[in-house]
């Protein structure tokens, strides 16, 4: 059996004083021998520090069982992971809410960091949380900028790792525009498939809603 990562619902509401977005993203793991673990996550448009949450729930009913909780942060370009005591979410796998120092010591501690690298690298809302993290910068034609024309080509440069975003007009000779990747996905959820493009790779589409191809 594959390790599934299985997203599930996800909730965005505005911030009590409309200056950004709250996001959380909730889903299932099942491991290759049929482990479970259900985890949430969460960031905060607006915020300054940009800091994600994380919980993750295992064990529900047993006596081992409990719910992780953590911060996600940027750390040397990737990002990073801190127990935290505050609890995040409720999740359906996970038992009491666990403090720092119980995680510390909790003994499937390192099965809850393997469950997370999993969500992180497969969860496409995950992909969008890092994005924000990170102020992944991105080059947008005039015209994707200015929201005249729908992305229709991404690239993501293999030596700076500067991405690209294009619509139907051509973008050569023209001034680009340097905004940030999670917002070009704010105004463009489909977005949200290409955002894992590893550098040096280019995908386009026909037009919103239709399939994203690589270009060969």
């Amino acid at each position: 059996m594959d390790i599934q990562v299985l997203e599930g619902a996800f909730v965005e509401v505005p911030t009590a004083d409309a200056s950004g977005m709250d996001r959380r993203a909730f889903g299932e793991f099942v491991g290759p021998r049929g482990e479970l673990a259900s985890y949430a996550f969460g960031w905060t448009t607006g915020s300054d520090p940009h800091v994600a949450r994380l919980s993750v729930g295992i064990g529900v009913g047993n006596p081992g069982g409990g719910t992780f909780h953590a911060v996600v942060f940027a750390n040397d370009g990737g990002h990073a992971f801190s127990l935290v005591d505050e609890p995040f979410e409720r999740v359906p796998q996970g038992g009491p809410d666990l403090t720092a120092e119980q995680s510390r010591a909790h003994e499937d501690l390192p099965f809850v960091w393997w469950v997370t690298d999993h969500v992180m690298e497969h969860d496409r809302r995950a992909w969008w949380m890092r994005h924000w993290l990170l102020g992944t910068v991105c080059v947008q034609t005039p015209e994707v900028f200015e929201r005249h024309e729908p992305v229709l080509f991404v690239s993501h440069d293999a030596d700076d790792g500067v991405w690209q975003l294009v619509g139907a007009t051509d973008a050569s000779g023209s001034n680009g525009k340097v905004g940030h990747l999670h917002h070009a996905v704010d105004e463009d959820p489909s977005l949200i498939d290409v955002l894992d493009l590893p550098g040096g790779r280019s995908v386009s589409r026909a037009g919103v809603g239709k399939p994203w191809t690589d270009n060969v």
